[in-house]
């Protein structure tokens, strides 16, 4: 399958170029640097604004899926406005260029607990939640999106950050809920095995317009 890969130098947009090339796809990195990815077979970096519809829709033609881990950066004062800017103009891009399946990552405040989204709690992290606010937005827009075949992992509320962490493939699935360890503690998951489950809802064709998440 030919793969266009947003964010592939990012943290989790890294563990999914692994994971895409182990599987054998060709991918298409969207970069903004080519220079920054290694020359790899199967793989073709393209250089991309992902703010910018049309540079969005001409790196992206041809290809049979998108995957997206774009960020508009944790330390800006701006994350808000810039990823909505950013996921609009993916969609508008993939829209125009006729590609139909589309796979992201977006974030764990979107879950629900007791009814509520995690963004909205008073013990939400101040510093993520513009962030996290742009995440969720992101997500509402896709629900009412029709024309697009979407999927959208919310990570586990405890991502192993640092490292990468092993690879296990093994993985629970949920649906709009955090799942949670027998102890109650939130579940965890590495980076590699976020990727192993975004692509496994690729290849298996799963999880069509509909969100979902993953934990030990």
């Amino acid at each position: 399958m030919k793969v266009a890969l947003i964010g592939a130098t990012g943290f989790v947009g890294s563990a999914l170029l692994k994971e895409l090339l182990r599987r054998g796809h060709e991918v298409v990195a969207l970069v903004r640097q080519p220079e920054k990815i290694v020359a790899r077979a199967h793989l073709n970096a393209v250089k991309a604004d992902v703010t910018n519809a049309q540079e969005v829709q001409a790196a992206v033609k041809g290809a049979d899926a998108v995957v997206s881990a774009y960020n508009a950066g944790w330390a800006n004062p701006n994350i808000y406005a810039d990823f909505m800017k950013g996921s609009r103009a993916i969609v508008q891009g993939l829209k125009a260029a006729g590609v139909k399946r589309y796979l992201v990552v977006g974030g764990a405040g979107s879950l629900y607990v007791n009814g509520r989204q995690l963004v909205d709690s008073p013990d939400f992290p101040a510093a993520i939640r513009d962030g996290a606010a742009a995440a969720r937005d992101m997500l509402t827009e896709l629900q009412g999106e029709s024309a697009l075949d979407w999927t959208l992992l919310s990570p586990p509320i405890a991502l192993q950050l640092g490292a990468h962490g092993e690879r296990t493939g093994t993985y629970r699935v949920g649906s709009d809920e955090p799942l949670m360890q027998p102890d109650g503690q939130p579940g965890t998951l590495s980076a590699a095995d976020l990727a192993v489950a975004l692509v496994d809802a690729l290849d298996k064709g799963e999880h069509v317009r509909a969100r979902f998440t993953v934990a030990y």
